[in-house]
């Protein structure tokens, strides 16, 4: 199999970290370096078999929850303690000028609000417990989409990458709005995505664009791996009826005045017909399993979606499941926890977010 990701450094050395505050390689640094021991001063024996406990969450601007819903977004990191945070939809403008190539490892600082945007950001990464993690960027040209990926000083990435297609390492490719970063660990492949809203309409950022997304993932996850994967993110997609709180509503759903032609399409994006039987032939050719539904059977109306409607309107209390931890086959047995840490109509464990965090644990390989 071709070499598909990016290589990285693999000494044990320090990186100086440039004014920036960002790395060459897409990643940043806060005010420590390398493989250190954890707060307590204890080094985790696991280290060397790499991170086991994974915390994905769609933040909907990261930098509005680090100003704020820093102290309840602490809380949960310090009750978790992730190895690894998969972050979507940052909402960071990537570094450079309108109408140039932007530097989507970077975050832009060309503007007084920028540059007080990255500084409270710089201010976050410097503090406890952010302060353990080196984190890499893929961000967008605006104030829309974008990921970001934190690991814990202590795991070091052997490959990353920003793009499900292959590109010169020199010069890493980014997708379109940063929605991809890709990492490889010593035991498993992490696939870390924000997916394109299906959308209401048969229009460029509508369905269009969602199912060329979908061709190329399902394409990217039929390859063969020498390693187990894990994919994680916003998906953006319903699988079943009990992973929405309404079906019926949803079902429903359109935008006024208009109705698609075809009925496979119609309804709420997320739920239509359409996007639901293109996941199910995306686990089966990617031999993938939906970790969360696998150790939890029934529905639970209480704790059992990951995005929740506006609390004003006829949105609210309208819940749906649309993040993820998907494993290959190979590694289920390694799978011991897989949770929401968001729950009820009024959004507890959410941070801010209309999405909550999600987590998953493995046992040591």
């Amino acid at each position: 199999m071709k070499r598909f990701f990016q290589a990285v450094e693999r000494d044990g050395s320090c990186k100086k970290l440039p004014s920036s505050g960002f790395l060459n390689d897409g990643s940043s640094l806060s005010a420590s370096f390398g493989c250190l021991p954890s707060s307590e001063g204890v080094i985790d024996p696991q280290i060397s078999k790499g991170p086991l406990k994974l915390m994905s969450w769609n933040a909907n601007s990261l930098i509005l929850r680090i100003k704020n819903n820093l102290e309840e977004l602490t809380s949960l990191l310090q009750r978790l303690d992730p190895d690894v945070i998969a972050i979507q939809e940052v909402r960071i403008p990537a570094a450079g000028r309108k109408g140039e190539q932007r530097n989507q490892g970077e975050m832009k600082d060309d503007t007084s609000a920028a540059r007080d945007d990255k500084q409270s950001m710089m201010n976050a990464l410097s503090t406890y417990p952010l302060k353990n993690y080196r984190v890499w960027w893929s961000l967008g040209d605006t104030k829309y989409a974008g990921t970001a990926l934190f690991v814990k000083n202590c795991f070091k990435p052997l490959n990353i990458f920003f793009s499900l297609d292959k590109s010169d390492a020199k010069f890493p490719k980014h997708e379109t709005d940063g929605r991809v970063i890709l990492a490889e660990f010593d035991s498993f492949h992490l696939l870390n995505t924000y997916v394109p809203n299906n959308g209401w309409k048969e229009e460029e950022f509508g369905f269009l664009r969602r199912r060329k997304w979908d061709r190329r993932i399902t394409e990217f996850v039929s390859q063969t791996f020498d390693k187990p994967l894990i994919w994680c993110g916003d998906l953006n997609v319903s699988h079943q009826d009990i992973d929405v709180s309404h079906p019926e509503f949803f079902s429903s759903a359109k935008l006024q005045g208009y109705i698609p032609p075809n009925s496979e399409d119609r309804g709420q994006p997320g739920y239509t017909l359409s996007e639901r039987r293109c996941f199910s032939d995306m686990l089966a050719q990617g031999d993938l399993v939906d970790s969360y539904r696998w150790l939890h059977k029934e529905k639970d109306m209480d704790r059992g979606f990951t995005w929740s409607g506006h609390p004003v309107g006829k949105y609210r209390g309208k819940r749906m499941r649309i993040d993820y931890f998907l494993v290959s086959k190979k590694l289920l047995p390694r799978v011991i926890k897989s949770e929401i840490h968001g729950h009820g109509i009024e959004m507890e464990g959410f941070c801010g977010s209309d999405h909550c965090p999600i987590s998953m644990e493995l046992a040591p390989g």
